[in-house]
């Protein structure tokens, strides 16, 4: 387990620096306590960091279930209540495990999950513009465009530049510039600079920061700017903020549905994310997808049992994770340890972080999920790839992340139709007027009901009075909807005088009276 731990713990203290604010601001974007978010996102990185398969993927809160959790505590009558929902929904969670419906997210067209982590790389940036300037006070967790407040992204951003704050835009910057140089130069000179990661340090600067400036009113930080940790004043006051389902509530037929809608989005996003993941992963690893629904499961119902958000696995963490160069699942599990200390030791120290920094900080990490050469490589591999790739990153944007996901795939499921129809894959016409209007039509290997379309146009527009030929002796599945087809066009081609010899592995028929008839004697499988 720490074979790689040189390189997991540097990565696990990024991670940790960018769930921290995560967790509460998603906390905040879905009407729950403060303290759930970081429940959460200890139990993500400790529980489903020890069982998960995976070994870069972080979990914790997300901002895909912030809008199910804020609508259902006010339907379910309370957060205890609610909390109920989250453990049916992890038990939900072991049950897809078990029936092994981990293989869905490889279903998901390649050109939608580089959408998704591109949509998210730009939201990432412009979510974090406002935070910045040191001026939004909009939680950090809310990646919908239309925004808690009433404000949406752009409008935030407008607002952000018309009213700067120069503490948190100066801080900002050196934490910027300390990012590049370390990440372009200094991680380049010496062991010491890979050891300690520039995101650490960016965030010491900006402590220091603040205590140099907090007694000035130009050059200072306000406290909405800053980390808002809840600080404890004694060992009792911590246990409180801890919340215990109302299981009384079981009962109640609304907790059951909102439990297996979390448990259904939460293992879409969990799936969705573990694809991106690997895809990102230097190294390739690939994560048993049954395994990690299992995990995600005994998550949730840990977190719920405690008071926590339900958890998925997040590609902003996870990503962290790997550009910081995390290496095993010692990095999540650690980052977890620091959630814990840090809210029992050292809440105080973490109010003091600028906000601005941790978005100097994210910004770096939606940079490497956005890049320009994306979208040169998509657009490289033609319309087929781009128009998915583009509408999905669109749609996150400037909807949200299932939104973006659900219209990629539509619209990915509706390139394959126009592309059956077109027929350059299923049927091939050798050559029309040829030998006194003879027509050659090989199907190919497979045809299935989606070239229903295109093979009944081709038959139809057969002139009268010609000769087709029709080989069959490539084709190792033929649907039955095609050969009802075939069936139907055997009469019409009576009626426009059309012979037809019909070529199979078996020998030759001309004119069969019938196709169906024909199929059903045919051998299904040829040998070499």
């Amino acid at each position: 387990m720490f074979k790689h731990i040189k390189s997991d713990l540097p990565a696990s203290i990024v991670v940790f620096f960018v769930a921290l604010p995560l967790c509460l601001g998603i906390a905040l974007a879905s009407g729950a306590p403060l303290f759930s978010g970081l429940i959460a996102g200890i139990v993500g990185g400790i529980v489903v960091g020890s069982l998960s398969g995976s070994k870069i993927g972080v979990s914790g809160p997300a901002a895909g279930l912030a809008a199910i959790v804020l609508t259902a505590i006010g339907t379910l009558g309370g957060y205890e209540n609610f909390l109920v929902a989250v453990v049916l929904g992890g038990i939900i969670q072991l049950v897809f495990g078990f029936l092994k419906a981990g293989i869905i997210g490889y279903y998901f067209p390649s050109s939608v999950i580089k959408g998704m982590l591109t949509g998210i790389g730009i939201i990432i940036i412009l979510k974090q513009i406002p935070h910045f300037f040191g001026y939004d006070a909009d939680p950090e967790g809310d990646f919908a465009f239309f925004q808690v407040d009433g404000e949406n992204t752009f409008s935030e951003i407008f607002k952000a530049i018309n009213n700067i704050s120069l503490g948190s835009t100066i801080i900002g910057f050196i934490g910027l510039g300390i990012l590049l140089l370390w990440s372009n130069i200094l991680s380049k000179k010496g062991k010491f600079f890979q050891l300690v990661q520039g995101p650490l340090v960016a965030v010491v600067a900006g402590i220091v920061y603040f205590y140099l400036t907090n007694q000035s009113t130009k050059y200072g930080i306000n406290s909405e700017h800053l980390v808002s940790v809840p600080v404890p004043d004694n060992f009792d006051m911590f246990l409180s903020q801890f919340s215990f389902p109302n299981f009384s509530a079981i009962s109640n037929p609304e907790v059951w549905i909102v439990g297996f809608t979390i448990a259904l989005v939460a293992s879409l996003e969990t799936l969705l994310c573990v694809e991106a993941t690997d895809k990102l992963d230097p190294h390739k690893n690939v994560t048993p997808t049954n395994r990690e629904l299992l995990a995600q499961g005994t998550g949730n119902i840990f977190s719920g049992m405690i008071g926590g958000l339900p958890i998925t696995q997040v590609i902003v963490r996870s990503s962290a994770n790997i550009q910081s160069g995390g290496r095993s699942k010692m990095s999540a599990i650690i980052h977890g340890f620091f959630l814990l200390i840090s809210v029992i030791l050292i809440p105080t120290l973490l109010n003091k972080i600028p906000l601005s920094v941790l978005a100097a900080v994210l910004f770096i990490v939606g940079f490497k999920l956005a890049k320009p050469s994306t979208f040169k490589e998509m657009f490289k591999l033609g319309w087929k790839q781009w128009l998915p790739f583009m509408v999905t990153v669109l749609v996150i944007v400037f909807k949200d992340l299932l939104w973006g996901i659900g219209m990629g795939l539509a619209v990915g499921i509706v390139v394959i139709l126009i592309k059956s129809f077109q027929n350059s894959h299923f049927l091939h016409i050798e050559g029309d007027d040829v030998d006194d209007g003879k027509i050659k039509m090989t199907l190919a290997e497979e045809v299935t009901f989606f070239n229903k379309g295109a093979i009944l146009k081709e038959l139809d527009n057969l002139p009268k009075n010609s000769y087709l030929e029709l080989d069959v002796r490539k084709t190792r599945y033929l649907d039955n909807d095609i050969i009802e087809i075939l069936e139907d066009f055997a009469y019409k081609a009576k009626e426009r005088n059309i012979n037809i010899k019909l070529i199979s592995e078996r020998g030759t028929v001309e004119n069969p009276e019938s196709f169906i008839e024909f199929f059903k004697l045919r051998p299904k499988k040829k040998s070499a």
